[in-house]
């Protein structure tokens, strides 16, 4: 693979999370309490429902939705309080650049809790 075909597929890697992005954070309003059952479209490998009294699964289904879920599926699961809360440990685990290019105050949680 050449340095070209890898800055290739980075854009292309860029491209497909720009496209899924909300217009704004405050679109997001998932739930913040109890069990969510993920569609098989976005858990297709691994678990599907995730408690969001467990840290854990909290993690794991923001990780599981922002890698996964499609545009209309980030609304639904995704909330934007809980999203600014646990960036700091997600922007390690997804495409952080996309998504703190698109909202600043995403890279600036970041700054503040670092």
């Amino acid at each position: 693979m050449s340095p070209a075909d890898g800055a290739e597929d980075l854009a292309l890697y860029r491209e497909k999370f720009q496209q899924r992005l909300p217009a704004a954070l405050e679109e997001l309003h998932g739930p913040v309490t109890g069990v969510v059952e993920l569609p098989k479209h976005v858990a297709w490998s691994g678990m599907s429902a995730y408690d969001l009294g467990k840290p854990r699964q909290r993690v794991g289904l923001y990780r599981t939705v922002l890698h996964e879920g499609l545009r209309e599926d980030l609304p639904l699961y995704l909330n934007h309080d809980l999203l600014l809360q646990l960036w700091p440990t997600l922007r390690r685990l997804v495409g952080r650049t996309v998504w703190e290019d698109a909202f600043p105050q995403l890279a600036a949680r970041s700054r503040s809790v670092a």
